[in-house]
């Protein structure tokens, strides 16, 4: 069995290609080695991806946020080694995740937005530029956290309009104590502040939600996916933010002169058909 991972900074989607080419779906909390343990990743493998194999596993192709650096291979395959002995594993950025299911073959750039965002040249085999994604508190553009978390400095700064604060208010009852100890003092600062993008997703026609959307994803497309020849290449985007946010981001992309192409909310299929192909 080879199992074929796509793993954001919320979630995991696996696929898990058996012998007789049946796909089997999994799903398991993100796993990230920039912000976990080898003991965290080696707990979330044991007991929400092994109780759901039923076949020996001799091949793993890892795609993830926070593979950036060989520490971070190492790292991971330390664990999936712990979990699977006898598997060969391969890891990936998820940013080669996204080019290969969003350009397949051919040059293009590519780029992400969800919990995270991040952006790439694709020659239609490797990444061969690449404008630095910096995380949330230096970058990430556009991106889920960035949203929330400019949404909650706005509203702890109360920069909103009342009849928005009024809403949001009752929604959430936030303090500003709650609000620190989950950024500053609990793990995953960025999945938390993601999570407001599903009320502003709700309120988008709100003049200021609109606004905050529309600068979030030209700076986005302006700080990074202009630096590559846009003029030239079609945008393609993957992640929950590109998939829900896509007639605004293609209406502000279009006012920047830049071409949307393919906008997919996952790229984990197309991976597993490109794996099943080789």
């Amino acid at each position: 069995m080879r199992l074929i991972a796509d793993s954001g900074s919320t979630k995991v989607d696996w696929r898990a290609i058996h012998s007789d080419g049946s796909v089997q779906k999994i799903t398991t909390a993100g796993i990230n080695p920039f912000f976990q343990t080898e003991e965290q990743i080696v707990y979330e493998l044991q007991q929400h991806l092994l109780p759901d194999i039923s076949a020996s596993v001799n091949e793993i192709h890892f795609y993830g946020a926070g593979v950036s650096s060989p520490d971070q291979v190492k790292i991971l395959q330390d664990c999936f080694r712990k979990v699977f002995p006898k598997a060969r594993t391969n890891a990936y950025t998820d940013l080669l995740a996204a080019a290969r299911a969003l350009c397949g073959n051919k040059p293009g750039i590519a780029g992400i937005l969800g919990t995270g965002a991040n952006s790439c040249f694709y020659d239609g085999a490797q990444i061969v530029d690449n404008v630095p994604a910096c995380g949330f508190i230096l970058g990430d553009e556009g991106s889920g956290a960035v949203l929330g978390k400019k949404f909650v400095s706005d509203f702890l700064k109360r920069q909103l309009p009342a009849d928005l604060n009024t809403i949001f208010s009752q929604k959430y009852n936030l303090t500003y104590g709650g609000v620190v100890e989950r950024v500053y003092k609990q793990p995953f600062p960025n999945r938390y502040l993601a999570t407001f993008s599903v009320f502003l997703n709700e309120n988008r026609n709100h003049p200021y939600v609109d606004k905050l959307l529309r600068t979030s994803f030209e700076e986005y497309f302006v700080r990074n996916i202009m630096q590559y020849d846009y003029k030239k290449h079609q945008v393609n985007l993957v992640g929950s933010v590109a998939y829900h946010y896509r007639d605004i981001l293609e209406d502000v992309a279009r006012k920047l002169g830049i071409k949307i192409g393919h906008i997919l909310k996952s790229p984990i299929d197309g991976l597993a058909e490109y794996h099943k192909s080789i």
